[in-house]
């Protein structure tokens, strides 16, 4: 079995499960749901910075990735906010991101950034949009196996 027809799903789950839980993160400080900011219950004072602002760029751009529209915009705002998060309020901390909690930063960072590089994947509205817009009404297309292919 050849791998790389998983591809453009795999890449379309991982935008999915990425912005998903990124999502919940925003929500969480935003409005005090599920377990609110750092666990506490409570949602985090209007507009104080810069916890407030970043709840928000979770929040919606966690729902246009979720969703694949104006996907690569999203990623690249949520990855640099999440560098900022890092670098910011992380690192002064400890060097270590193992001590100082910023391995979710990292790591929503880099995940957001590969995101933004490699695009949607086949399932997104981004995706969609495109097709309909060049024309075309067919399902996602999967190159056929190179076995398959006639010369």
């Amino acid at each position: 079995m050849k791998l790389d027809r998983l591809n453009g799903p795999v890449l379309s789950l991982f935008r999915v499960v990425t912005s998903l839980l990124f999502l919940c993160h925003g929500m969480a400080s935003m409005f005090g749901v599920l377990g609110g900011n750092h666990g506490t219950g409570q949602a985090v004072e209007f507009a104080a910075w810069p916890g407030w602002w970043a709840a928000l760029i979770q929040t919606v751009c966690g729902a246009l990735v979720l969703a694949g529209f104006f996907t690569r915009a999203g990623a690249i705002l949520s990855s640099g906010s999440m560098a900022y998060a890092y670098f910011v309020v992380h690192l002064p901390q400890d060097f270590v991101p193992l001590r100082n909690g910023g391995e979710p930063a990292a790591l929503f960072c880099w995940s957001f950034l590969i995101i933004a590089i490699l695009g949607p994947g086949p399932w997104a509205m981004d995706t969609l949009i495109k097709r309909r817009r060049d024309g075309s009404r067919d399902p996602v297309q999967v190159p056929a196996p190179a076995h398959l292919e006639r010369a």
